[in-house]
């Protein structure tokens, strides 16, 4: 506020006969309080040590120097007050801090556009009269005449001068003439720079939903070309403006990626822990571990009624409810609704959590309205979960808990028993046949007809019979 009095009001001073014996004590008044605002942003609100190490306490000490004193000597003339302008750095640090704050920051641009051309017109507008003055009030058709409110229409001469509108009498002296053509090449070239600002703030506003335009035109030529039935082309066109209208922009990553990691990790904290921490599958995990897990999450947006994973898919991520709500849905035709899962909620773990692959999904789920999901890959946990051995211990534990839960206790005790005891092998031919000859002639009279007879024979299953233990006896022994 202080350096814009000085900005705008030190030229309109010195050029027009507004300062005058009986207001001068309000012109000062408000100087010295302008003053003490410098003063006291020096002393109270810049970093001190930031501010003599950077140099600024020297450029400072100019703006502040006391150059009224030279008052005694030429009375009071704003001009002396000129160093108070050096301090326009207040200037760009609050546009700065301003666009920080909008939402829409380039409305703040245009308008700060706006006000330079218009400062452009009001130094023109003090220029003219302080020439208009020298050459004498109304001396000539071309100067002003001193008729009316002075500044408005000094400062109407100066829009038609710079903005080359034309209509202006013809200067007729040398320093009319000069002042008029510095005047027309000021103005082309102040002009075309305005006007390049305003394009590039106007361009740097919409070029957000311009590459969303193309996006869109370019998916719609390319489905247009490969004959893509209407229908497809209808759902991805609402999940284009639907995507951009929730979000902003078509993929949160392109966004962030150019972000340093740890950036990338505060704004993930601040936009997505709230959701993730109320997870009962993370609960007990790591807190870093569940930081590191943020930044791999990936937002998608499901259409009403699209289904986000079918029975028998392989799994390979789990999903977390950001926004909206999905159902989990079975029968023949799949319209028989099972639960509603809400934001929040966790589903697809079994597939993520579960060692090994092929892990195929056990239910339909589909989306039930907008929803908009967070995805984490098995890749991408498995990845994470190497650094924080005692949160894999937890999640392996809570993933034995949520495989066996279900599982029927039949079925359960079914497999445990031909773990715990095998079936039986049959027994050997030759064995059988062994047993039923002793039981007819006795042990010496068959082992002496068998050694005669099949002596090769018995050799090597007797060999091979000692060579294993015997089932009968391994059973035996286990119980």
């Amino acid at each position: 506020m202080a350096w814009n009095w000085n900005v705008w009001l030190i030229p309109v001073r010195w050029a027009f006969p507004y300062q005058t014996p009986e207001n001068i004590h309000i012109w000062l008044l408000i100087d010295y309080t302008c003053d003490f605002i410098y003063i006291t942003d020096i002393l109270l609100f810049q970093p001190r040590l930031q501010f003599v190490r950077g140099g600024d306490i020297v450029v400072s000490g100019i703006i502040l120097f006391p150059m009224e004193v030279l008052y005694y000597f030429t009375g009071v003339n704003s001009l002396l007050r000129f160093p108070r302008l050096l301090k326009y750095m207040v200037f760009f640090e609050f546009n700065d801090r301003v666009e920080a704050v909008m939402k829409k920051a380039y409305i703040y641009r245009v308008i700060r556009t706006s006000l330079y051309l218009l400062y452009s017109l009001h130094i023109n507008a003090c220029l003219f009269y302080w020439g208009s003055a020298y050459e004498g009030l109304g001396s000539t058709k071309w100067v002003y005449n001193g008729k009316g409110f002075a500044y408005i229409r000094c400062y109407y001469f100066a829009v038609k001068t710079l903005i080359t509108i034309g209509g202006l009498p013809d200067p007729t002296t040398v320093f009319e003439i000069c002042f008029q053509l510095i005047n027309y090449f000021v103005g082309v070239f102040a002009f075309s720079i305005m006007i390049g600002q305003m394009r590039d703030v106007v361009g740097a506003a919409t070029a957000g939903e311009n590459y969303y335009r193309a996006c869109m035109d370019s998916t719609i030529k390319y489905m247009t070309s490969y004959n893509i039935p209407r229908e497809v082309q209808n759902r991805i066109k609402t999940w284009y403006d639907y995507t951009w209208k929730s979000q902003g922009m078509l993929d949160e990553q392109e966004l962030l990626v150019q972000l340093p990691a740890k950036m990338r990790l505060d704004i993930a904290v601040d936009v997505n822990y709230a959701i993730v921490s109320k997870v009962a599958l993370f609960q007990g995990c790591d807190r870093q571990m569940v930081f590191d897990m943020l930044t791999r999450l990936k937002s998608v947006v499901y259409l009403p009624g699209d289904f986000v994973c079918k029975k028998g898919e392989i799994g390979r991520e789990m999903y977390i409810i950001k926004q909206g709500e999905v159902q989990v849905v079975g029968g023949p035709d799949l319209q028989i609704v099972f639960v509603t899962i809400r934001a929040g909620s966790v589903f697809g773990e079994i597939s993520l959590l579960a060692g090994g692959g092929g892990n195929r999904r056990t239910a339909n789920v589909k989306a039930h309205g907008f929803a908009n999901l967070f995805i984490l890959d098995k890749k991408d946990l498995a990845e994470i979960l190497v650094h924080y051995p005692e949160s894999q211990k937890l999640l392996r534990k809570k993933a034995k808990v949520m495989l066996t839960k279900d599982k029927k206790p039949d079925e359960k005790e079914a497999k445990e028993a031909v773990q715990i005891i095998p079936p039986r092998p049959d027994t050997p031919k030759m064995f059988k046949a062994a047993l039923g000859v002793t039981e007819q002639a006795g042990i010496e009279g068959t082992f002496a007809m068998l050694k005669k007879t099949y002596k090769p024979q018995i050799v090597d299953e007797v060999t091979h019979i000692s060579t294993k233990p015997s089932p009968s006896i391994t059973g035996c022994t286990f119980l």
